[in-house]
């Protein structure tokens, strides 16, 4: 579980000490190597399932993050929400239970060494049909209540990852085997002390479903102006107690998510539709082209305009 260290106004999860350490997924950094040479991404034939793979350190990446588990089968790297900072490595694994507007670098890679990791989108529902077993039902809670946390890395769990990438080499074998690994996945994860996070979405009238669901309004209408008073209607809560909750699930205001939103999709409108700033501003809700410049600098370091070349000449 992250350990909460606050230094400067930053709370960090730790990796596991060194006591705690399992052996290290080698098996599973050759598969994924195998399927990524010459690629940072890849995606697989398995739905949901994506491969990575860095030579070299990146600069912070922004982008939004809907419910995965993510894994690391070498190399280190930090992902923020807010103003924490989760760090893990071949060791753990990171779950997000919600929407979220992330930050990540990848921390140590090289090209002798790169960093290798995968990201597997999580079904909630399906998650949900497994709450209907006991020994899964029954299982303490999580102890936050945040969207997103850190775990020790298990044998059980790794290797259901593991034969969830043999899949690969077969294809034909897919159709049938992949729903009962998948399940065990989700088992092994719910079972885990992040399996609390999980539960807490999935159970219809818990405060982090109710938020969920207004997560998914935003996201649906985040060129719209915010109302925090038909956000909390639809939550069935106050409008201090949506905010309280919204803050501990996803660690940043309601107002802070949709503009990160607005942020990250005009991005995408430059980047990938050739949209010039001004209209892609006005496009994801902004009245003022100046304010937009401002925030998407704040946001992302530079100007749209120069942000954008700079992503055209990166590698893909």
């Amino acid at each position: 579980m992250k350990e909460k260290e606050k230094e400067q106004g930053e709370t960090s999860a730790s990796l596991p000490t060194p006591a705690c350490r399992q052996r290290k997924p080698l098996r599973l950094a050759g598969m994924i190597a195998g399927w990524t040479d010459g690629k940072h991404q890849v995606s697989t034939a398995i739905p949901g399932l994506e491969l990575h793979r860095w030579e070299s350190p990146t600069e912070p990446h922004s982008y939004m993050f809907s419910p995965h588990l993510c894994l690391i089968a070498q190399g280190t790297k930090q992902i923020l929400l807010g103003d924490e900072a989760y760090l893990y490595d071949a060791q753990s694994f990171v779950v997000s239970s919600v929407e979220l507007p992330l930050v990540s670098k990848i921390m140590e890679a090289s090209p002798e060494k790169p960093y290798l990791g995968l990201t597997l989108e999580l079904d909630l529902q399906e998650i949900s049909q497994l709450m209907l077993h006991d020994s899964v039902a029954t299982r303490p809670e999580c102890p936050t209540d945040r969207g997103i946390g850190v775990s020790k890395m298990t044998p059980a769990l790794l290797n259901a990852v593991e034969r969830l990438m043999e899949l690969l080499e077969t294809p034909a074998d897919i159709p049938v085997f992949l729903p009962l690994v998948r399940q065990e996945i989700y088992y092994r994860l719910l079972m885990d002390e992040q399996g609390g996070r999980l539960r807490q979405i999935v159970v219809a009238e818990s405060h982090s479903s109710q938020i969920a669901k207004a997560i998914d309004w935003i996201k649906k209408h985040f060129d719209q102006p915010l109302s925090i008073g038909e956000l909390a209607s639809r939550a069935g809560m106050s409008p201090s107690s949506f905010h309280q909750h919204f803050r501990t699930l996803t660690a940043i205001s309601p107002l802070q998510f949709q503009k990160r939103i607005r942020l990250n999709e005009a991005r995408r409108l430059m980047l990938v539709e050739n949209m010039d700033a001004g209209n892609a501003s006005f496009r994801v809700g902004y009245e003022s082209p100046t304010q937009f410049n401002r925030e998407y600098k704040r946001m992302f370091g530079n100007p749209p305009r120069t942000d954008i070349k700079r992503l055209q000449t990166m590698p893909i």
